[in-house]
């Protein structure tokens, strides 16, 4: 009996690569994914480079090799590269999708920084929450989010940066790309500070959401330092939620 029931066949398709009419056509049960199946893959426990919904980001568009999306993501972000081409406007992928294994690399080495070596646990998962995920909890694992040019947000605020940025707010969601983490304010009191630089494929990232926000408990937030933490801080709903209104 599986524990979680998807409430479409939307999610089955986007988690698993499958079309949606062969996911239809098998029986009801291809409305109800193995629980193990669906966290391994929100959480990242999985290799995208082996993963059949995954494409291969060109060296031409980002600033190294290795990168991968979700193919309809990636497929997007070539149509929108292109537009803002023609307006001199260059697009730089920075970081696309990262698994556990990588999400764990960056917090492991931040939990044990020198700077944070005399906070508590609470505060110190707080320090690093200012701009990073605790693994397991990254939208980076889903495959729909980019990090481009820069991660300074005041490179964004003058020059090419802010010719960049008002390209991108005034262009970007024509192509499905939005901005999860904007400012801080009454309209978004929790999560992550600001991030100018990243941005999501909501066709794919806002049902991956809200499953996620279901699917997920405190148990599966686990194997790393602080991960105790998660429940106390409100992980799911303060970050894992803690977006714009356009990414929900």
């Amino acid at each position: 009996m599986t524990k979680i029931i998807i409430h479409s066949v939307l999610l089955a398709c986007l988690v698993f690569g499958v079309s949606s009419s062969s996911a239809a056509d098998t029986t009801h049960a291809s409305k109800s994914v193995e629980h193990k199946q669906v966290v391994d893959y929100l959480t990242g426990r999985f290799q995208p480079s082996k993963h059949p919904a995954f494409s291969r980001v060109p060296k031409k568009y980002a600033n190294r090799s290795g990168f991968y999306l979700r193919t309809e993501a990636y497929n997007a972000f070539q149509k929108m590269h292109a537009a803002a081409k023609k307006q001199g406007i260059n697009l730089v992928i920075r970081s696309a999708t990262r698994n556990f294994t990588n999400q764990h690399y960056i917090w492991e080495r931040k939990w044990k920084s020198k700077s944070r070596a005399n906070l508590n646990a609470s505060a110190r998962a707080l320090n690093i929450l200012k701009f990073s995920s605790m693994p397991g909890t990254s939208r980076h694992h889903w495959g729909t989010e980019i990090d481009i040019n820069s991660f300074n947000n005041s490179w964004f605020t003058y020059g090419e940066g802010l010719r960049l940025f008002n390209w991108m707010n005034n262009n970007a969601a024509k192509y499905g790309f939005h901005r999860p983490y904007t400012a801080k304010n009454k309209n978004r009191p929790n999560g992550y500070n600001e991030e100018k630089w990243h941005w999501s494929y909501t066709p794919l990232s806002i049902p991956m959401l809200r499953d996620a926000y279901q699917a997920l408990s405190n148990d599966d937030i686990r194997g790393f330092s602080g991960s105790n933490t998660a429940s106390k801080i409100g992980i799911k709903e303060n970050y894992i939620l803690g977006v714009d209104k356009s990414c929900q």
